[in-house]
């Protein structure tokens, strides 16, 4: 009965990072971040990364001007709201010469980055959908994503534009990430609910996990933070959630189906 007792309150807490909705008065550091925005200079990339209640700021730098090399820096500075928009007042009155800072898209995080010949390209969702939550932490599907090339054209060779990179890209676009993916930014979705129960203050999504779909994508950008905030762990599989009422009792029916990145074939 203990046990029991045990496991119903270890499922009533949030998982690894504390969402702001849960505590406004955390520590910055733990919070998850949900929502992006992308900016370029002719010189970077700028992802400007914040939790929910946009209480928080990270920034990820992303260099341009190498034609087949993936330079990233994170800045260790956690900013409020007025210290990022002085920050991009800043880059762009810097840049102004070259183009200044301009808005490329507002982003729900990153899948990974991938190089064929040449270039490195980074891919991200653009829009997301709620689709269910566990345990107060939701989950979502991908409704649009976009594929971004990391150098300037100014330092692009030939061999970007050739007809086999192009042929690799068109590949790589045929892959829809709208059906049958799904992620979540606080709950660790690859895992068997009893395993996150008896988990419970883990820092870090665990990439290791043979239902991640995207962790060789994002293994180059997880490596060089040294942290798994930027990035997003899809699920390939199935994920139904449906609420029902019996007798005034409400309740949710989940069904998750998750499929291995080693055994992908036809089930």
């Amino acid at each position: 009965m203990a046990k029991l007792e045990n496991l119903k309150t270890n499922l009533s807490l949030p998982y690894a990072k504390i969402h702001p909705s849960i505590d406004p008065e955390a520590d910055p550091n733990s919070y998850s971040l949900e929502k992006f925005r992308l900016y370029e200079t002719r010189a970077r990339y700028y992802l400007i990364g914040s939790d929910r209640n946009k209480k928080f700021f990270r920034v990820l730098k992303i260099d341009r001007s190498e034609p087949s090399d993936l330079n990233i820096s994170e800045d260790p500075v956690v900013y409020s709201p007025q210290e990022i928009k002085n920050l991009l007042q800043r880059i762009a009155e810097g840049n102004r010469a070259t183009g200044g800072l301009n808005f490329v898209a507002k982003v729900f995080g990153i899948v990974g980055c991938i190089k064929f010949l040449e270039s490195y390209y980074l891919i991200l969702v653009t829009k997301r959908q709620q689709i269910g939550s566990i345990c107060g932490h939701a989950i979502y599907s991908i409704d649009e994503s976009q594929l971004i090339t990391v150098p300037h054209v100014s330092v692009q060779s030939d061999i970007a534009h050739s007809k086999t990179e192009l042929r690799y890209k068109k590949l790589l676009s045929s892959v829809d990430l709208t059906k049958d993916f799904f992620y979540s930014y606080t709950y660790p979705i690859m895992q068997r609910l009893q395993k996150n129960v008896l988990a419970m203050g883990e820092e870090r999504m665990p990439y290791d996990n043979i239902f991640v779909w995207n962790a060789y994508l994002t293994q180059a950008i997880r490596s060089r933070c040294s942290n798994t905030i930027w990035t997003i762990a899809l699920v390939h599989g199935h994920f139904k959630q449906i609420r029902l009422s019996i007798f005034g009792r409400d309740f949710s029916v989940t069904l998750v189906s998750r499929r291995s990145r080693h055994f992908a074939g036809t089930r």
